[in-house]
């Protein structure tokens, strides 16, 4: 008989950003350490159908898993802290649950029943949970958002029912909570994790562990008070204050015996974690490292770090490697286009980053980076869009001046950037580009194929303009070089200065497969070039 799945539930208190996805990767690690078969997903409650159309500014990164799903950010906390690959299963928005229970009544599945949020949603969100559990020891569920919100409740409901089908000995729940410092008493109030508590309770849910987020230390007493007042035994109280990197949860968690908790609650046999190659990870990453490089993000969305957090955290990983350290230089694509005196910004940069986007604002100024770099021998790392403008930058350096994009201008002369021919007439809706992993075949001896040691690769994709085949055999007289193209040479992957310190770009994201502890080659190559001279 297969032993069940153990599932864990994380759900958010007080309010959103407290951490809850850096938390359930963090458990997913400590469990992983210890032997487990980890899978993990994100349940979301917003009606979008996934993340693919939503801002950037507002919810951060789109990440892409390898099948091609457009996802939550959290799912790239995943990917790193248990360095795994994750499917579209692990992603889950109500959209598509709704849509799916639609169709199912549309076609006659329910017979004519009544179709209710209870029992019809909550038993479809059952289903997408079960199936993605198939397989693991352990399965990890986080819920989006916070106890209270008003398209939540149907998911508590989902998860409070299935943990009574499976029991408690399969079952446990981790709340998140937040408690506030007040620096005019200088004390930590834990009276809103109190009342997140209390609400969670009110929809039949009682927390096993709470993971209390919180901006300074805390005295030895507000674990006893939290677990006073909330009903969790002291010992499944974690304490969470800031932390020097996000990697280090993990460690902390251990350290107050989270793990071990979790698996007697689970009625596992507790094995010692082999935590040690992360420990040593996180003791690299928090020690005082030199030099310090100045890297220039050009780019359009500057309100929140979340929009290219893979991107930070692959630069950091790579930095790592090389004992050093980067300091992230936004610099605002629509200024660089408009305003002359603002280019000077680029001049104090060791190195220029052009992450994805969509959409014509700021193209041009990120054109204007690509060809500085160009022209000044600054290594340049491009990524997905970052390739497209690096074409456009090389051909325009040559002569060709009005070099642009389809996505730009479709009426313009000399389109060496177009819209695939499966992609006509799909540049505004969601789900319908290039998505996940694709072959790359790398040119033998190119800068590339030194870096990934190979010259077969898979990488991810999100795009649907690609390289302008009609305009490849002039790359050699703009000084660029395709060295990685799609198996069957339609698609151009990867372009290449061919006399430059280092000058690459990838039409794929090298971002969603970097890892804390195996950084990617590219973003490898790239900080390596910073300390050779200019």
């Amino acid at each position: 008989m297969a032993k069940p799945v153990k599932y864990v539930f994380v759900t958010g208190g007080v309010l959103s950003g407290l951490g809850k996805g850096i938390t359930a990767a963090s458990i997913g690690n400590i469990l992983k350490a210890r032997g487990l078969k980890v899978n993990i997903q994100k349940l979301d409650p917003y009606l979008n159908v996934d993340a693919g159309t939503l801002n950037p500014s507002e919810h951060g990164e789109c990440f892409v898993t390898r099948d091609g799903a457009e996802t939550d950010l959290d799912l790239g906390h995943y990917e790193r802290f248990l360095n795994i690959e994750l499917t579209s299963s692990s992603s889950v928005m109500s959209g598509r649950v709704l849509r799916n229970l639609i169709d199912d009544e549309r076609r006659g599945k329910f017979l004519g029943k009544t179709v209710q949020l209870v029992p019809h949603f909550t038993e479809a969100i059952i289903d997408t949970v079960k199936e993605a559990a198939k397989g693991f020891d352990v399965h990890i569920v986080e819920i989006g958002g916070t106890v209270g919100d008003y398209e939540s409740p149907a998911f508590y409901e989902a998860i409070r029912e299935l943990g009574s089908e499976v029991g408690p000995q399969n079952c446990l729940y981790v709340q998140v909570v937040y408690m506030p410092y007040l620096s005019t008493s200088k004390e930590i109030k834990t009276k809103p994790a109190q009342n997140a508590v209390r609400s969670l309770r009110s929809m039949g849910i009682i927390p096993d562990v709470l993971a209390a987020r919180s901006e300074m230390p805390t005295n030895g007493h507000t674990k006893e008070k939290l677990s006073s007042f909330c009903g969790v035994d002291k010992e499944g109280i974690a304490i969470l204050p800031n932390a020097r990197t996000v990697y280090e949860v993990p460690l902390t968690l251990e350290e107050q015996g989270i793990g071990r908790y979790i698996m007697e609650k689970l009625n596992l046999k507790n094995k010692k974690p082999q935590l040690n190659d992360w420990k040593k990870m996180v003791d690299t990453i928090v020690a005082d490292r030199k030099p310090k490089y100045k890297i220039g993000v050009v780019a359009k969305y500057l309100d929140n770090q979340d929009t290219y957090m893979s991107v930070f955290e692959a630069l950091r990983a790579a930095s790592w490697r090389f004992n050093a350290d980067v300091e992230i230089i936004w610099v605002d694509a629509e200024k660089l286009a408009k305003t002359q005196s603002y280019v000077s910004v680029l001049d104090d940069l060791d190195g220029i980053v052009v992450p994805g986007g969509f959409g014509i604002r700021g193209v041009e100024g990120k054109v204007i980076a690509a060809r500085y770099a160009l022209k000044n021998n600054i290594p340049y790392l491009g990524l997905c869009l970052g390739m497209q403008v690096a074409v456009i930058a090389a051909a325009r350096n040559a002569g060709l001046s009005e070099a642009t994009s389809e996505e730009l201008d479709p009426t313009a002369k000399d389109l060496v950037i177009y819209t695939m021919a499966d992609q006509k007439g799909k540049e505004n809706t969601g789900g319908t580009m290039r998505l996940g992993n694709y072959d790359c075949k790398l040119t033998k001896g190119s800068k590339s194929a030194k870096l990934y040691k190979k010259q077969l690769i898979v990488e991810r994709h999100r795009h649907r303009y690609e390289a302008n085949n009609q305009y490849i055999d002039q790359y050699t007289d703009w000084g660029i070089e395709a060295t990685g193209k799609s198996p069957d040479g339609r698609l151009v992957e990867i372009i290449e200065a061919t006399d430059h310190r280092f000058f690459v770009a990838s039409q794929f994201h090298p971002e969603f497969t970097s890892r804390p502890n195996v950084p990617h080659p590219l973003f490898l190559g790239f900080i390596e070039s910073l300390s050779t001279k200019k």
